[in-house]
């Protein structure tokens, strides 16, 4: 029979989730959907000055708004400490770890006196040579200890094959005995992660880079307690332009997931986005459904080279990737209305500029208005910043688009409100009796039809460029297109 694939993502919660934490999130997902196993949600929060609850709720919220959801979960390792603690003593009692009386002192001048000697800095084992009558002696004098992972004598190594990066040996002399318990009691992660896995059956450890220079320690865990050693699948690092590894404290909220919520990202085009971010298809394709995904995904395609994440922290145009933003675009410019209606309805409430009007008799207008002018946007949030317009008749107006298509025509002042005459006085307000009203005009006054069509699109909409004039001013409506062009002179008086 089959073993079904297991897989876990095991965040800290010390803070949001990053966009590397997300992308773990994302590939076992996937895999777990690929190969119709299970994917486990475990929240390590064994740091108890570091974790909070608010971190928890943002990871759980983040991962709901991407669309990854967990099968079980979520677990938290505090939980379990009693059985971290037990496999501990198994450990001590079958003889593959130790209590290490030395205090953090010792440590500290026996590696000062090693580095002056030009010395190997691993611990020297000196508790592990301790007689049964010397343990208990120091016990009796209460001296703390921590436990010590006994590491193999010999000229022996612990290999595994890494799915990403081949096969890794790290030879037995070149490991020291680490501690897997310290002096207050306190398992450390290299024992919690490991036994957590080995009690939810973890069959792939899908994990970042950083987490490669564990995993001898860890598999010698593994087989002391007698437990099946998973198959590892490294992740390459993601980088900033700079080369620098992406964290939370040098590049803040630009890498967290709920900044890219919060700035009008999709959340399918972010997962896809961060899936590119160290991953690819023979073809090299990018765009994806969340079904085409879940087939052409596989762990052999991640890449060993380290991924760029582009942060821009200066460039108003992108504020962060321009390919992040490209796949947002894509999607919001293709998907069917009806599925980002939802995510623009959102911004247009937090704008309060959203009309109950949208959900009953307005309906095919609001959705056919997000259909016309999204063709130029790339995050949701510009429904607000450019579309506000169609949905307010307060909204700003380009000063680039003042300057080119209104200062440059001072007799607009004056044709502005004859033009409102014209197209007020129309008894069918159709696209094409708009455009004859004002090539008409234009003739009328021997001047080029752009003159006023693009004055009239700077009027009614802000903007300097955007959907064909006629089908935007057949959305906006007649009433609201002869007030602001009435209004239209006060722009002449702008400094």
């Amino acid at each position: 029979m089959k073993q079904e694939v297991i897989v876990r993502f095991a965040p800290s919660p010390t803070g949001y989730l990053h966009i590397g934490g997300a992308r773990t999130a994302i590939f076992n997902w996937l895999f777990a959907q690929k190969t119709g196993g299970k994917f486990i949600l475990r929240i390590e929060d064994t740091d108890a000055e570091r974790s909070t609850e608010e971190s928890i709720q943002g990871i759980i919220e983040s991962l709901k708004w991407l669309g990854i959801i967990w099968d079980e979960g979520p677990y938290f390792q505090s939980q379990f400490i009693n059985e971290h603690l037990a496999a501990a003593r198994r450990l001590l009692e079958s003889g593959h770890a130790y209590k290490c009386f030395c205090t953090k002192e010792e440590l500290d001048r026996k590696r000062e006196t090693a580095l002056k000697q030009k010395k190997d800095l691993k611990y020297d084992g000196t508790c592990r040579r301790l007689t049964r009558i010397e343990i208990y002696i120091k016990e009796e004098q209460g001296i703390p200890y921590t436990l010590r992972m006994k590491v193999p004598n010999g000229k022996g190594s612990v290999s595994f094959e890494d799915v990403v990066y081949g096969r890794i040996d790290h030879k037995y002399k070149d490991i020291e005995d680490f501690v897997i318990v310290r002096s207050n009691g306190q398992p450390l992660y290299l024992l919690s992660n490991t036994v957590d896995d080995i009690r939810d059956r973890i069959t792939h450890v899908i994990r970042g880079q950083d987490g490669l220079s564990n995993t001898h320690r860890q598999i010698l865990i593994y087989q002391a307690l007698g437990a099946p050693v998973p198959k590892f699948a490294h992740m390459s690092l993601t980088l900033d332009p700079k080369k620098a590894k992406i964290s939370k404290r040098k590049h803040g909220e630009l890498v967290a997931v709920r900044f890219y919520k919060e700035h009008g990202f999709l959340p399918w085009a972010f997962v896809n986005f961060l899936v590119l971010l160290g991953w690819a298809t023979p073809e090299s394709r990018e765009i994806f459904t969340k079904e085409e995904l879940i087939q052409a995904f596989s762990l052999q395609g991640i890449n060993r080279a380290n991924s760029i994440f582009d942060v821009r922290t200066n460039d108003p145009k992108y504020f962060t990737d321009p390919k992040a933003i490209s796949i947002n675009a894509h999607y919001l410019r293709t998907l069917p209305v009806e599925e980002i209606e939802p995510y623009v309805t959102a911004e247009l409430e937090k704008a309060g500029i959203w009309n109950p009007e949208y959900e009953g008799t307005k309906r095919r207008w609001y959705l056919d208005t997000i259909g016309l002018i999204r063709s130029r946007f790339h995050v949701t949030t510009d429904f607000v910043s450019r579309g506000r317009a169609y949905f307010s008749d307060e909204f700003p107006i380009e000063s680039r688009a003042v300057k080119k298509n209104i200062l440059k025509h001072p007799d607009l002042k004056k044709w502005f409100p004859k033009l409102a005459d014209r197209l007020g006085a129309l008894e069918s307000f159709t696209a094409t009796e708009t455009e004859d009203a004002i090539r008409e005009m234009a003739e009328e006054l021997k001047i080029k039809p752009g003159v006023l069509i693009n004055g009239v699109r700077t009027v009614v909409t802000g903007q300097l460029a955007g959907p064909g004039i006629f089908d935007i001013l057949i959305t906006i409506g007649q009433r609201r297109v002869v007030d602001r062009l009435r209004k239209a002179p006060a722009l002449f008086d702008k400094p």
